[in-house]
């Protein structure tokens, strides 16, 4: 069996060791593969993982050999899964590998937006203590999170462990769900979704991709807001109407937000929101922290030997 591992750079940039996929097959990996490089590199593969490198029918049509994709992430839209079926080819992906590491940046970003430490230790270095007549001072209103109101879109696995840490901080949890949650803790209420945006000091977005939920935060939603509630986003970029949201915090429509994700990624230069007002991104990481990438990469070789052995798990076709 050969496996092929095209764009492994961003699960293993170093860190973790390969050997066990090594131990599964004769194994090529890559850091990063161009499209114009995708057929060549797969050509010989039995196996191939990828994380954002797209495979659709045209393409599986020209790789004969292919038996088994595994998608190392655990959305899978870049795999045309109809064809894969047709195909014969497995495909599987890693589920709820990150749901704590996710957590933990969505109160990064909260945190920064309401307690501003990075920049208040910088006008430490700047010597602006050192120059204060008083012991104490704040650039910027502390904000304490108790008693605040948690808006959640989406009470998935990743959407009740931000609302447990929330929970712990005393605030208040409600969240939106398009079906009755039944198994809901029993310290949040579950609201319509323009009740959420309405009523919430910090809104965080945790659902999936979907026709659905494509710009859920748009316009008119936002409007709705406080103005000086957050919002957080480290679920999928296109949840959000980009301009909108650049709009609304420029014209203080809102307080802020915290972003790890956006539409196009890396952005493109002309985003709005790379330079709006009171708006804080990271580069769609919170989903790599060392022990959410070793649990990812323990899960795709168990994911592998399981198709090997003909007893195949997360299966997504």
């Amino acid at each position: 069996m050969h496996l092929v591992v095209l764009d492994g750079y961003t699960m293993n940039p170093g860190d973790l060791s390969w050997e066990p996929l090594h131990q599964l097959a004769d194994c090529q990996i890559y850091a990063r593969t161009p499209e114009h490089l995708v057929l060549s590199r797969g050509r010989s593969a039995d196996l191939i993982i990828t994380n954002k490198v797209p495979f659709y029918r045209e393409t599986l049509k020209q790789l004969p050999l292919l038996k088994y994709i595994g998608v190392s992430a655990t959305g899978y839209n870049i795999i045309d899964t109809a064809a894969a079926s047709e195909l014969g080819i497995a495909v599987t992906n890693v589920p709820a590998y990150s749901t704590m590491s996710v957590a933990q940046m969505v109160f990064a970003h909260i945190l920064n937006l309401t307690t501003h430490v990075a920049q208040h230790a910088e006008s430490v270095r700047r010597g602006k203590w050192v120059a204060c007549q008083d012991f104490s001072f704040a650039d910027f209103p502390l904000i304490e999170l108790d008693g605040l109101v948690l808006g959640i879109i989406g009470l998935g696995r990743i959407g009740r462990s931000v609302a447990q840490s929330a929970h712990t901080f005393g605030m208040q949890v409600i969240f939106y769900e398009p079906q009755k949650k039944e198994d809901r803790p029993a310290w949040t209420s579950q609201v319509d979704v323009e009740t959420l945006f309405a009523t919430s000091d910090i809104i965080t977005l945790h659902c999936p991709l979907t026709d659905a939920t494509h710009h859920i935060v748009n316009r008119e939603r936002l409007a709705l807001m406080k103005k000086d509630a957050f919002l957080i986003n480290t679920g999928r970029g296109p949840l959000i109407d980009e301009q909108a949201l650049a709009d609304a915090l420029n014209r203080g429509m809102i307080a802020g937000a915290g972003l790890d994700v956006l539409s196009h990624e890396p952005p493109r230069a002309d985003n709005p929101l790379l330079r709006s007002k009171n708006c804080y991104i990271t580069p769609h990481n919170a989903w790599a922290t060392r022990a959410a990438r070793q649990r990812l990469l323990n899960i795709v070789v168990d994911n592998i030997k399981a198709f090997l052995d003909g007893k195949p798990k997360n299966i997504v076709q």
